[in-house]
């Protein structure tokens, strides 16, 4: 088994509370302007999704930098020399786009550029980079999981970083909902019985494959070669609460641990109401019912960062961040995610 020795975050300093989109032009698909005022869409905005506000990186920064500062802090938190890192996995969408923009850069790697801002001179550390949709950085988990207890690398990095700020459509109101942010993990060799005790990924592409996609901004003076992250928010929500809840349950029920014994769910930050749904029926599938406390939300200060998010909240906890909710030794928690292909992933842990 491998256990997490090192956890680390960044959140952005630039707090956009929902009066920031008080001025923008919201339209439909066919381009006409919506019929609400902003203050409706905001408002109604807040009641499904939770959100209040959300975090932006500043104008000087990419994807990448905030991948490293949340790397450094992992670093820091395992006591680790990077010198000794086998692998670094960076998990992310979209690049490094800088502000102002809107072309991704992703040569070289995003990994190699932590690697390189790092320091680290060690050639056989591997860096390269996951696009798995939001799950990515729980894939990222699964692969060092697999190289570890392979005996292909001895400890890993995984880092989970996003700048959605960039991407996004101004006229499109789904903006709203995205956010930019880091989280990281460093995993080894347990040398006990903690660590990832199971671990699930399915890819649902036959019919599923473009409820999130790239398409042209709902302006249609605006360059239709242009593309920005669009979603089909209903689509979504229902294949969701569909498939989720029984990857969640397959993933825990092979753990060997029983539903009563789990004490904590650390689900992708998407849509507060998606997210109570999804733990909801999960514990409806065994007639049991939902405890307090059991899911932390942090999706209404921060927003959606996509891959950042489990990691930062994760990060949040460990340090002791959140009101009402820690995790101690011997605690068995559920990371769960879903997301862009549709890619839905999951594995339990014991810490």
């Amino acid at each position: 088994m491998t256990r997490i020795i090192g956890v680390g975050n960044y959140i952005p300093s630039e707090t956009i509370t929902n009066l920031f989109f008080d001025k923008h032009i919201f339209l439909n698909k066919e381009g006409v302007l919506l019929k609400e005022n902003n203050a409706s869409i905001t408002d109604k905005l807040k009641k499904i999704t939770g959100i209040e506000e959300r975090r932006y990186a500043s104008s000087t920064q990419v994807t990448s930098d905030l991948g490293l500062i949340a790397a450094q802090a992992a670093i820091e938190n395992a006591g680790i020399d990077p010198e000794t890192l086998d692998y670094i996995i960076f998990a992310h969408n979209f690049g490094d786009v800088r502000f102002g923009t809107v072309q991704s850069d992703t040569v070289p790697s995003l990994a190699a550029r932590v690697k390189h801002l790092l320091g680290i001179k060690n050639n056989f550390c591997v860096a390269y980079d996951v696009l798995f949709g939001c799950p990515g950085w729980i894939e990222g988990m699964i692969q060092a999981n697999a190289f570890i207890n392979a005996g292909i690398a001895k400890r890993c990095l995984v880092i989970g970083a996003e700048t959605l700020s960039r991407v996004v459509d101004i006229h499109d109101r789904d903006s709203m909902i995205y956010a930019d942010g880091a989280g990281a993990a460093i995993l080894e060799k347990s040398n006990d019985d903690s660590g990832i005790k199971s671990h699930l990924s399915a890819s649902y592409t036959l019919t599923e494959k473009d409820y999130l996609y790239f398409g042209k901004s709902y302006n249609n003076e605006r360059c239709p070669d242009t593309k920005y992250i669009k979603m089909d928010g209903r689509k979504i929500y229902e294949f969701a609460l569909v498939n989720v809840p029984d990857a969640m349950k397959k993933c825990l029920d092979n753990s060997g641990y029983t539903i009563d014994q789990l004490d904590k769910i650390i689900i992708h930050q998407a849509n507060e109401k998606m997210d109570e749904a999804i733990v909801n029926r999960f514990y409806q599938l065994y007639n049991t019912p939902l405890p307090e406390n059991i899911m932390p939300m942090v999706i209404h200060k921060l927003g959606n960062s996509s891959v950042a998010t489990i990691p930062t909240l994760l990060t949040m906890i460990l340090n002791g961040e959140l009101e009402q909710h820690e995790i101690k030794k011997n605690d068995i928690v559920l990371f769960a995610s879903v997301g862009a292909g549709m890619n839905i992933n999951a594995f339990v842990y014991k810490f």
